[in-house]
């Protein structure tokens, strides 16, 4: 296979990336040949549903607020069912550290001291055809404990014995992303099913063996009926493998506003698979703000950094999510802790500690179950929270919430936050935006910026909010209206501020950021046009299609 010309089609699969080392290793006949039947069984239903995103978009857009739906009342009125009993090694989740599938991440997360590594194939992670294959690679190398390494440094990485390592979930991508380097019948197989579909192929049996399971993370999911997709393609994977039904197990991100209004029917979808649910905080405000952004001054927030989980729409969204996990017997999931440790700093580092501790301690207390960490250096301060409130159990299943009123108005209550719109906030969204997409640009999908972890869903907030404020004519806290010549000035100043380095990717993260920020339409995920102009081979325009999918 590494004598590949530029397209090769090997059991109806078409690859048309450059090859890379190893690869053939991954891309075994077997393996495309599976990937063809899950991505064939389903393709057409994908596309339905994310053309049904869209008409739930225009009709939030038009004026329609979510509701509980009444058609699944019958689910949550139902007490009797549960979800499947927690799965092996998944039983105790208190810290949860995530990142990219990078051999040092990787290596670094599995001796990190955390019960679970999310090995992160979407939001941390470029999706260049390097960084896809390499993070298969990566993954079975680690389970095959061959990915020790000396660095150019002379630094030794080298994992722990096996006795210590956390449980693998694996994160794919979501519905919305192609992986445009492999097609079938000229269209590209969705990113999710290659990385769900290669990852299940090469290392259930693998990881059974290992005593554990094959188990995901499924992202950016927006109602039951995309639960359910995923559910039949868990099924289908298990029976093409022989694998026994239920032996997946994942847990969902609830980090659209739409999948707030429906996480027991959710978990109901993928009951025999289900192992929880996560509150993915930062896409969850960046799903708010896209599709509440042209409906006026009640749904405008104010400054990034002013909307903390202590708002009121954020408490109601975790509040109900651990009350729904509970009263069905699944794990909740606490979120990221952005802040990052800087070891050059003392002052800095106490606290950026500091608030991680709160975040933790807040979690705890409302019976999550255990939390998500960026960096090794805050495993310490997370495990220590929930072993306080712990204690010798493994988590608070048992905790119900049933003073929780689940409260569908409160999940869109943005009005009640107060805050303000400063220029230092407009300035701040446009650096970290463009600074983070000029990192992934270059393959590198997770940045530490301002003693903070951006990801793509980050980014994703400070440009909405920007489009937002532009388009709602917002007011700063000096009476100035956000307008789009005064945003387009700022952005010469702040980019004009930028280090520059050789071989930086600068002129393209502007021209990317301008346009997902200062367009008249609004792109529904930065990455799509990204990834469509600079990391395929076709370097093609993205198509207004892609840019209003999922």
């Amino acid at each position: 296979m590494n004598s590949f010309t530029d397209n090769f089609t090997i059991n109806g699969i078409t690859l048309t990336a450059q090859p890379i080392c190893r690869q053939d290793e991954v891309l075994t006949p077997d393996a495309l040949s599976f990937i063809a039947k899950l991505h064939r069984a389903t393709a057409e239903r994908r596309q339905e549903l994310l053309q049904a995103r869209r008409a739930r978009r225009a009709d939030i857009a038009a004026g329609a607020d979510p509701r509980f739906l009444r058609e699944t009342e019958h689910i949550r009125n139902d007490p009797s069912w549960r979800v499947a009993p927690p799965a092996p090694g998944l039983e105790d989740r208190r810290v949860e550290i995530t990142g990219p599938v990078d051999k040092k991440m990787t290596i670094n997360a599995l001796n990190s001291g955390a019960k679970v590594w999310l090995a992160d194939m979407e939001d941390s992670s470029t999706p260049t055809w390097r960084n896809v294959i390499k993070g298969q690679l990566n993954l079975t190398d680690a389970l095959e404990r061959r990915i020790d390494f000396t660095s150019e440094e002379g630094k030794e990485y080298k994992l722990r014995p096996a006795g210590d390592l956390p449980t693998i979930v694996v994160r794919p991508r979501g519905w919305h992303l192609p992986e445009k380097h492999m097609l079938i019948d000229g269209q590209p197989i969705a990113g999710g099913i290659v990385d769900f579909g290669l990852f299940f192929f090469h290392n259930a049996r693998r990881l059974l063996a290992q005593g554990k399971g094959p188990y995901f993370y499924l992202p950016k999911i927006e109602n039951h009926l995309e639960a359910r997709l995923w559910n039949d393609i868990f099924i289908l994977a298990q029976d093409l493998l022989g694998i026994p039904q239920g032996t997946i197990r994942a847990t969902v991100l609830i980090e659209t506003i739409t999948a707030a209004f429906e996480m027991e029917e959710i978990l109901y979808e993928l009951r025999d698979h289900a192992a929880g649910l996560n509150a993915g905080r930062w896409d969850y405000i960046f799903s708010i703000i896209k599709n509440f952004r042209t409906r006026g001054p009640r749904f405008v927030m104010p400054d990034r950094s002013q909307v903390t989980m202590t708002a009121p729409f954020m408490r109601a969204y975790t509040e109900q999510l651990v009350r729904a996990c509970h009263k069905r017997g699944a794990m909740a999931i606490g979120g990221m802790a952005a802040a990052v440790p800087n070891r050059k700093d003392p002052e800095a580092n106490a606290n950026a500690l500091e608030k991680v501790r709160a975040d933790k301690t807040r979690e705890a207390n409302d019976g999550f179950d255990g939390s998500w960490i960026a960096h090794p250096d805050l495993v310490p301060i997370c495990r220590e929270v929930f072993d306080s409130v712990l204690g010798e159990r493994p988590n608070q299943l048992g905790k119900l919430r049933e003073d929780v009123t689940p409260d569908d108005r409160a999940l869109i209550d943005i009005a009640s936050l107060h805050g303000t719109i400063t220029e230092q906030g407009i300035r701040n969204n446009i650096e970290v935006g463009i600074r983070y997409i000029e990192s992934w640009l270059r393959g590198n999908g997770a940045v530490a910026i301002h003693n903070l972890m951006e990801d793509a869903a980050t980014a994703e907030i400070s440009r909405s909010q920007l489009w937002q404020w532009i388009y709602a004519r917002a007011i700063t806290d000096h009476g100035e209206i956000v307008s789009h010549e005064w945003v387009e000035e700022l952005l010469d100043e702040e980019f004009a501020r930028l280090e520059r380095f050789d071989g930086d990717r600068f002129e393209d993260a502007r021209d990317i950021f301008e346009e997902v920020t200062l367009a008249t339409e609004f792109p529904s995920f930065l990455t799509l046009p990204a990834y469509a102009r600079y990391l395929t081979e076709a370097r093609e325009k993205a198509t207004v299609e892609e840019l209003a999918a999922a």
